[in-house]
């Protein structure tokens, strides 16, 4: 079998001694610039952001600088001219076109030893397996242990947006593209992935370099990042950070060297700048502004022949540039339709022709703009002002259909179009070949394979397409991308067109796993319903909606049915397998279908919709066959309804029917007494006072009490008794940015504890487990970021095993592995009983905070006995249950009476169903537990007093929101939890530090006489959110918050003194 040059160059240089490495670069010749610096080694993610993988750290692993330029064949002892910013003095002449430049050339540096252990010579880090790394070695790894809860296991879509890229030669199918905020290395004939991680943000641009070795990728977002890889290793070896902290990155582009990269910030102004991406600098070589005029520029190329030039074009101004001396220079060639009076249309991309003296830009009128520089210019002095001198000279009509594409590929120019065509043309513009396919959509992107090492003797084929040349013409395949989400391989010999991927073109809301089968049913706004079976990782069956979207998806119990409801409000029940309807479609919701769910016994369907209605099907006998029928519906909630949950009654076999709206009532149905356009509720109860409840779920039976689970808005679990709906447990729930979206529990596989559960959830970003039972400890649970731009639905598979998130308008579907064993082991690494807790406590168990809880606590022990008794104590670790509410107040959370309530009944009947007995007190440690549960998970921030304000307020002459002072006392008495004259009065008069005090232990004996005048005196009559917070409340106020009261202040001054 023959071995690549690559392949059979990285071997002999293994068996070099580590001491010879320079001789080794010297002998192969490198190009004159230095100074690249190897930047390799892991990053630790913060805590809760879930980035796995070995995101490259940019300081760590500095002494190594050498892999880098070697892998790139820079000349390692180089020369300085070029350190920084470009050429000194007059710029170069432009390099000699090279081919790959990227085989391994040598060993690295003595000196880079020190980051790696010594007895493994050198050549096991990080550093020496991009030395050491060469095509195909991804896929010839064993699989790697999974170390964390959740692995990213395979995906599914792509974002048709950005280019699909071919890594490999020949007939092999090696793909790189981008979905969501992952790199996706594909492997389609051997039917294996390699995922590259590392970024936050969804990314918004990649380039490849022309040896297919280096990829660059850049996303947008807050924390936006520039990250380079090795595609041989799959190690990120660079990473930029803040390179455009505006919005992050719209355009990226590698040189033709591959040293240089550059890039356009997606701002309003948008900033462009130059990187030397080998050197450690975290600074651009150079860079410079562009007016928001030139329209937002979103494509960018560099001159192949030039690594110092490059355009970029918008939809209407293309821009030429040239760089060095620290310096970026940019020229803006005029165009309209008055040009050349003819109709110019959009620019789409730009190239510069292999020519080196003029550049191509294709438009939407399928059209070619040909750019050269004009003018009165020296041989020397034309590339210094190059930029300022292009010119349109020439508008050539190519066809009628709009050019989607342009790029040069040796020496061809090859545009794709609207209507799937691929051309090719010489340097003069003339057809040479077609390549076009009836089915094929818009083209994004064209990628030609590598080019094979050619046997000795052997010419190369010919290609069979439509060639109007005389000459023969060659090319290679190459791999097609459309924006419709459909990847083709183009053999060019035989000008066939062969389907490799064909994904969802719209966001992807709905997914469902079988519950006896490894099958995954994935449905997208496009109508594409696909089944794939998800351990062979193979497509098995689909079917297109035509002109419908599907929202929800759910199979039935039996895996017979698949349920799916449509954004028209019409429900389909498909047929398991055949995805074939098995009855007419329903259509009784007036809105879209957000939800469906199947009864136990697959005998109930129920679905919720945008307009606050509950929908049940029924399964019936007709006619000897068993089909399903509408039974009614129900107008139950007055706010978006987030779950609809069937259940099992306690004490028969039938089903139960519970829906959860954001209007905070969990309603219960009663089936039985329900009748045709008759659906009963059973139960209607209010589940929370001010948050927000966004899930439900059964939870397992742990105890022998029944419990449901929800989730709210404020980072809460709450456990309410499944027969009377009280509220049993407030629990501290997973605080990883965003609240809990959708819970599911996950179904056990272990026989050996089946007591052990564990939940699966999602929240805006993240996908993330939860070690059951709830009890508020951080270390039980885990999150990983899988949507940036949002997760839409969550499934997990029948035997636990694998968790799937969709992700909504990045049109993907991520595929987790799930690893109980490494959350188990993060849990205990946390600690046991009390000791996560205490970390939750502002300066832990050894903090200020603590000493001042327990004095508190042992305060209230005194209380509870009376202070100035002379009767003998006795000692206790524990404080009546009445005293809870005042220690809470004294630590400074301040819970409304209903949630005092909740906190006494959690403690008071937490025994209650295993002794019968009533608890009277509580201990420190069940206490800080109670606190740190039911507090809020942030604080009190002045933005909630501030949104209250907005919402009861009204705008005064200075255009700020207030309350009037009667408005206010008024809406304590009449809303919420109401207070009375006296509680109001006697709140007021403490609040303004004028409550008589005694001086004594005791309680103060309280005056009502005075309070209005005083209520009069020191509150004024137009209350602000700060004034209510600063003055009122005496709580205290950030910085930016009190400027802004002392300004408001001033102004007021200011017009009384002009009154």
């Amino acid at each position: 079998m023959e071995m690549s040059p690559d392949r059979q160059r990285a071997q002999e240089m293994a068996k070099l001694p580590e001491k010879e490495p320079l001789a080794a670069a010297e002998k192969e010749g490198a190009p004159e610039d230095a100074g690249a610096e190897a930047l390799l080694g892991p990053l630790q993610s913060p805590s809760g952001m879930g980035i796995q993988g070995t995101l490259a750290s940019t300081w760590a692993g500095r002494q190594d600088t050498t892999t880098l330029r070697t892998a790139l064949g820079e000349d390692i002892a180089g020369t300085a001219h070029l350190e920084g910013a470009g050429p000194s003095g007059p710029l170069p002449a432009p390099p000699e076109p090279k081919g790959a430049t990227s085989s391994p050339r040598s060993g690295c540096r003595e000196q880079g030893t020190q980051q790696r252990s010594g007895a493994d010579n050198g050549r096991d880090g990080p550093a020496s397996l991009v030395w050491a790394a060469t095509p195909g070695m991804l896929f010839q790894e064993d699989k790697q242990t999974r170390l964390h809860p959740l692995s990213l296991s395979w995906v599914l879509g792509y974002n048709s947006s950005l280019a699909v890229h071919s890594l490999m030669d020949g007939e092999d199918r090696v793909l790189l593209y981008v979905s969501s905020h992952t790199v996706v290395i594909h492997d389609v004939l051997g039917n294996r992935q390699y995922h590259l991680q590392g970024h936050t943000n969804v990314i918004s641009c990649l380039c490849v370099s022309e040896d297919r070795r280096w990829v660059a990728t850049a996303d947008r977002g807050p924390d936006a990042l520039i990250i380079v890889w090795d595609s041989f290793s799959g190690i990120p070896v660079r990473t930029i950070f803040e390179s455009h902290l505006e919005d992050g990155v719209s355009a990226i582009a590698i040189s033709q060297d591959a040293k240089y990269l550059a890039t356009i910030s997606a701002g309003t102004v948008q900033r462009v700048c130059v990187w030397k991406w080998t050197s450690p600098s975290e600074k651009p070589m150079c860079s410079t502004e562009l007016r928001p005029e030139f329209g937002h520029q979103d494509y960018l190329v560099f001159n192949p022949q030039n690594p110092y030039e490059f355009v970029s074009n918008s939809k209407t101004q293309v821009i030429f540039y040239l760089w060095g001396n620290a310096s970026l220079q940019y020229g803006t060639p005029l165009l309209s339709n008055q040009t050349f009076n003819s109709m110019v249309g959009h620019f789409s991309q730009s190239v510069f022709h292999f020519n080196n003296s003029q550049a191509l830009t294709g438009t939407s009128a399928g059209k070619l703009v040909v750019w050269d520089a004009v003018g009165p210019c020296t041989p020397s002095e034309e590339r210094r002002i190059k930029p300022h001198c292009m010119k349109a000279t020439k508008l050539v009509p190519m066809q009628k259909d709009s050019l989607t594409v342009l790029m040069v590929f040796e020496s061809y120019i090859v545009t794709g179009d609207v209507k799937g065509q691929v051309k090719f043309y010489d340097g003069d513009l003339q057809l040479l070949a077609c390549y076009s396919h009836s089915k094929v959509g818009p083209i994004r992107s064209i990628s030609f394979s590598k080019p094979p090492p050619d046997p000795p003797g052997a010419s190369p084929t010919s290609s069979t397409s439509c060639s109007t040349s005389s000459q023969p013409f060659i090319a290679r395949n190459f791999i097609l991308s459309t924006s419709d989400a459909t990847v083709l391989h183009v053999a060019t010999d035989r000008a066939s067109f062969e389907k490799v991927m064909e994904e969802a073109k719209k966001a992807v809301s709905a997914i469902a796993c079988h519950p006896r089968q490894a099958l995954v049913a994935v449905g997208s706004h496009c109508g594409l319903l696909k089944v794939w079976d998800y351990q062979q990782t193979e497509y098995l069956v689909s079917r297109i909606f035509t002109g419908a979207s599907i929202q929800c998806l759910s199979y039935d119990p039996e895996g017979y049915f698949l349920a799916a409801g449509f954004t028209d409000g019409s429900v389909y029940l498909l047929d398991a397998i055949s995805l074939q309807s098995s009855c007419k479609e329903f259509k009784f919701s007036h809105g879209p279908v957000t939800h469906v769910s199947f009864s136990h016994d697959s005998e109930y369907l129920a679905t919720a919709d945008e307009k606050y209605s509950v929908t049940v099907y029924k399964r019936v006998l007709q006619n000897g066959s068993r089909c399903w029928e509408h039974l009614a519906g129900l107008h139950s909630h007055y706010k978006p309804i987030r779950s609809i949950l069937f259940g099992i009654q306690l004490d028969s076999n039938k089903p139960r029917l519970l829906s959860l709206g954001e209007d905070r009532q969990l309603v219960e149905y009663d089936l039985n007494s329900s009748s045709k356009d008759r659906l009963v509720v059973l139960h209607r109860d209010r589940v929370e006072q001010a948050a927000v409840p966004l899930c439900l779920a059964w939870y397992p039976q742990l105890s022998t009490e029944s419990f449901i689970l929800t989730a709210n808005n404020c980072y809460k679990m709450k456990l309410y008794n499944t027969t009377t709906k009280m509220c049993r447990k407030t629990l501290l729930g997973p605080t990883y940015g965003s609240p809990l979206e959708k819970i599911q529990i996950l179904p056990t596989t272990n026989a050996t504890d089946p007591q052990k559960h564990y939940l699966a959830y999602i929240t805006k970003d993240k996908v993330g487990l939860q070690i059951l039972p709830v009890d508020g400890n951080p270390h039980k649970s885990s999150a990983f970021i899988c949507h940036p731009d949002g997760v839409s639905d969550l499934a997990s598979s029948y035997d636990g095993r694998y968790v799937f998130t969709a992700g909504g308008k990045d049109r993907t579907v991520m595929k987790w592995e799930v690893n109980l064993n490494a959350l188990d082991a993060a849990a205990s690494l946390g600690g046991e009983d009390l000791i996560p807790f205490y970390s939750l406590l502002d300066g832990g168990r050894e903090g200020e905070f603590f000493r001042e809880l327990e004095d508190y606590f042992y305060y209230a022990q005194l209380c509870s006995h009376g202070i100035d008794t002379l009767e003998t104590r006795q000692v206790s670790t524990h404080i009546p249950l009445e005293e809870i509410p005042s220690v809470m107040r004294a630590m400074g959370f301040y819970p409304s009476e209903e949630k005092i309530e909740e906190m006494i009944n959690e403690v008071k009947f937490s025994k209650y169903v295993d002794t019968g007995e009533q608890v009277t007190k509580i201990n420190l440690g069940d206490f800080i537990k109670l606190y740190i549960n039911h507090r809020p998970a942030f604080g009190l921030s002045m933005k909630e007093i501030q949104r209250a304000f907005q919402v009861i307020g009204y705008d005064n002459e200075n255009g700020d929101k207030v309350i009037d002072r009667g408005d206010l006392l008024l809406l304590l008495q009449c809303r919420g939890e109401h207070m009375t004259e006296d509680e109001l009065a006697r709140c007021l008069t403490t609040l303004l530090g004028k409550h008589p005090g005694g001086g004594g232990s005791e309680p103060d004996t309280y005056d009502p006489s005075g309070a209005a005048a005083l209520t009069e005196e020191e509150i004024p009559e137009e209350i602000t959110a700060e004034i209510f917070a600063a003055d009122i409340l005496g709580l205290p106020i950030a910085d930016p918050e009190k400027e802004n009261m002392k300004k408001k202040d001033e102004s007021s001054v200011c017009k009384d003194t002009e009154a």
